[in-house]
């Protein structure tokens, strides 16, 4: 068994991104520096969308100009448009995001296109962003269940991930949108994702927590022989079509659980506690990793 496990870190993006108050330039700077520290190979920093649809990810230009960038690290930005695609590659991102929903009433309901429409939109983006040399993943959301149309068909999720390879993806993210997904749920999914991308090298599994079945769904998909992960510091994030989502699963837990199987990240496990730990305090929330918690005041005892 391959006993290397990539943990992307995407709290500076797709974990800030839900905060209402808008957190500082500088202490997005840090929380990146922070992680690139810790030893993450990829860390999802900003995003470069409309600062009308998100405004606390207005300065993702800023951010990347201000992080020291570690040798070893992949710093990603979500673009959503070619319009986002230039301010990535002037921002010098070394790979870039598209999204596409595996749920045909979620896309419309959210971009008011089609699936197949919104995979056209970003054909010009991703022959641009692999023609400058960046790397390309594609997110597929809702694809284990959706917040309009309940559970997402198997076929609908391999049809998008095929989608997503032929625009040149690198690497595709299978995404629990609204965290609704069981263990043999996510091992049905992966399986049959499976058919078309390598599951060890092409494909990453990013869940939520809103039913306690993130680390579960980790586990699975671990067993189909998934080896990427997303995760988010202290649990930060949230989804705004999931009530009561607590958001990305968290990275400490996460690491605790890697750890325990004997499987390596490269990680830093107790800096990322640290980081854990100072960015709730900033932010002035409660730290959602129940490891990240359990360990911090193991060292503070």
């Amino acid at each position: 068994m391959n006993t290397h496990v990539k943990i992307i870190e995407v709290g500076p993006r797709d974990g800030l991104q839900n905060e209402k108050q808008f957190v500082a330039t500088d202490v997005k700077i840090e929380l990146v520096d922070r992680l690139s520290a810790a030893g993450f190979a990829n860390v999802e920093a900003v995003s470069f969308v409309s600062p009308k649809w998100v405004p606390q990810m207005a300065d993702g230009a800023q951010v990347m100009a201000g992080i020291q960038r570690r040798p070893g690290t992949q710093y990603s930005a979500l673009v959503p448009n070619m319009r986002g695609l230039e301010a990535a590659l002037q921002a010098q991102v070394d790979e870039v995001v598209i999204f596409g929903a595996a749920s045909e009433a979620f896309s419309q309901r959210n971009i008011n296109c089609s699936i197949a429409e919104s995979m056209d939109r970003f054909q010009p983006v991703a022959a641009a962003a692999k023609q400058a040399g960046l790397r390309l993943r594609g997110s597929l959301s809702c694809a284990l269940g959706c917040p309009y149309q309940g559970e997402t068909p198997v076929a609908a999720v391999v049809d998008l991930a095929e989608r997503m390879m032929r625009l040149g993806c690198d690497e595709i993210d299978v995404a629990d949108t609204i965290g609704v997904g069981t263990a043999a749920r996510v091992k049905e999914v992966m399986r049959a994702v499976g058919q078309i991308a390598d599951l060890g090298t092409q494909v990453s599994g990013h869940f939520h927590d809103t039913y306690g079945q993130a680390l579960a769904n980790i586990l699975a998909a671990l067993e189909c022989g998934v080896r990427i992960f997303h995760s988010s510091v202290a649990g930060l994030g949230g989804c705004p079509y999931a009530k009561g989502a607590t958001g990305n699963v968290a990275t400490e837990d996460v690491l605790y659980l890697m750890n325990g199987l004997g499987l390596h990240t490269g990680v830093d496990l107790d800096a990322v506690v640290d980081t854990g730990a100072w960015i709730s305090a900033h932010l002035g929330r409660d730290n959602a990793s129940r490891a990240g918690k359990a360990l911090a005041l193991k060292k503070a005892g």
